[in-house]
């Protein structure tokens, strides 16, 4: 089984995204070579949105307890912005790193998401 298809296999919940961290170059602008921990600690990082949670549920409707009414338990959720594949820029404050595969990455709530970089024209 490749990762990939581990990767779909893992359900992410609520309002929460699945990052898989973007390799930053070593190297800043003005040519200096970063040790690997440098970059980790930054307040802000980016990513690749690799699964996201359904969103936030919503309330039921306060008639929902008729008795005329068919029981239907389906929670509904407002969805989320971010989707698979696009960039993310969040806090890493509000990240938890995980290790997955032997490969990081970070869950990470839709409020700590600060931009998203999508490949189509919105």
């Amino acid at each position: 089984m490749t990762s990939d298809h581990k990767l779909k296999k893992l359900i992410v919940v609520g309002d929460r995204v699945l990052i898989r961290p973007a390799k930053d170059s070593e190297k800043t602008e003005s040519g200096l070579y970063l040790p690997p921990g440098v970059q980790e600690k930054e307040k802000i990082q980016k990513g690749y949105v690799i699964l996201t949670g359904p969103g936030y549920p919503l309330p039921l409707p306060a008639d929902e307890d008729d008795a005329w009414k068919g029981k239907e338990e389906s929670v509904k959720y407002l969805p989320l912005q971010a989707r698979e594949g696009d960039m993310a820029i969040f806090l890493q404050k509000g990240a938890i790193e995980v290790i997955y595969e032997k490969e990081k990455y970070f869950i990470v709530p839709q409020a700590s998401i600060l931009m998203l970089e999508r490949e189509e024209d919105i």
